[in-house]
């Protein structure tokens, strides 16, 4: 265990991060401690040179004598334990206050502070059991996208895997920090938490064991990466992925959609009024999307790379070649994933060329 003032080096953190409202015109990421709820307060903590800018951690009251549940955590060597110290002390508490570390999905600033906090301080980290095979998978990498790199030859993306074995697929995470949970989180699991009751829901898509975490009766839902405001979330970037993500994102948000309506609690972007209505856009958007998808096969384009060329990404409407190496991994493997799964609905057929799965119009 260790005292909290060896992460602060004595500073009165309290004064660094304000309480405040949550205010539209503020930028979501914004360092302080933003009260969403009764006893729910969200902490915006730093993903340097991330796009996403930072991961919201969620505290959560759980009794009078101060202990706290975190849903998700943030990433190791971000900044952001010191960034949660000093949350926490805001609120007149301490890291060693945290208990229970709830985590929706193994991506690294979701998972990786949990593990540290628990060797600091002894809490306690949960994680949903659909992620046993990343975990394990994860463990025992090198580069830490083999298995992206697999699936981009298969892609018709040689030139793009090239580029990708010489970045550190790891993000620096060191191996070590990979530890298993001390629980698996199965689907309906009821976590208690103070006033509240959690329910643990799976939804498979972003990641195979991703939950996220409701409470129908105080309105609100914890919805990691699977409901986000602003973006849609990569489709099965993960390290033992499936056959039919898109599908199990697409089954998940109309799991969600047939749940009752609640306060939605993003892990990136603002709070907002409704999980319904954002999961009402993302099923739309991917239907354009398949549409979009169908259209360039049929116009001559056959591989995901090629497919993907000829689409434009993020609300920019970007080009893929205008992307980064690791977004345009990203942008192939989701064209893969819509050609997956219009090739499972029967509007496409595929086949292997040369190491290479072609797509073409029924």
């Amino acid at each position: 265990m260790t005292d909290d003032r060896h992460v602060t080096g004595g500073t009165h953190v309290a004064e660094l991060l304000p309480l405040r409202a949550e205010d539209p015109e503020r930028p979501w990421s914004e360092p302080g401690v933003y009260t969403v709820a009764p006893g729910i307060h969200r902490i915006p903590l730093p993903l340097p040179g991330d796009a996403l800018k930072a991961v919201n951690v969620y505290a959560v009251d759980l009794d009078s004598t101060g202990g706290t549940m975190l849903v998700d955590s943030g990433q190791i060597g971000s900044g952001a334990l010191e960034g949660l110290a000093a949350a926490l002390a805001a609120l007149g508490r301490g890291l060693s206050d945290v208990r229970r570390i709830l985590v929706t999905h193994l991506h690294r600033d979701h998972f990786t502070l949990a593990v540290e906090l628990r060797r600091l301080f002894g809490a306690t980290v949960e994680l949903g059991a659909g992620e046993r095979d990343s975990l394990s998978a994860v463990r025992k990498m090198v580069h830490g996208l083999e298995a992206q790199l697999d699936v981009l030859v298969r892609c018709g993306a040689r030139d793009l895997v090239a580029q990708l074995r010489t970045v550190d697929g790891t993000g620096g995470m060191p191996q070590e920090i990979w530890e298993e949970p001390d629980h698996w989180l199965l689907d309906g699991a009821v976590v208690p938490a103070g006033q509240r009751s959690l329910t643990a829901v799976t939804t498979p898509g972003h990641t195979r064991g991703h939950l996220v975490f409701h409470d129908p009766r105080g309105a609100v839902m914890f919805t990691g990466d699977h409901v986000l405001p602003h973006i849609t979330p990569s489709i099965g970037f993960e390290a033992a992925p499936v056959a039919q993500p898109l599908r199990d994102f697409l089954d998940s948000l109309r799991r969600l959609r047939a749940l009752p309506d609640a306060r939605m609690l993003p892990a990136h972007g603002p709070v907002s009024p409704s999980v319904h209505a954002r999961v009402d856009e993302l099923l739309a958007h991917h239907d354009a999307r398949l549409a979009a998808t169908a259209a360039q096969v049929a116009r001559g384009r056959d591989s995901a790379a090629s497919v993907a060329a000829g689409l434009t990404w993020t609300r920019r409407e970007r080009t893929l070649a205008e992307l980064d190496p690791f977004n345009r991994m990203l942008a192939v493997l989701e064209t893969k994933a819509h050609l997956d799964l219009l090739e499972l609905q029967g509007v496409l057929t595929g086949e292997e060329v040369d190491g290479v799965r072609r797509y073409r119009t029924r």
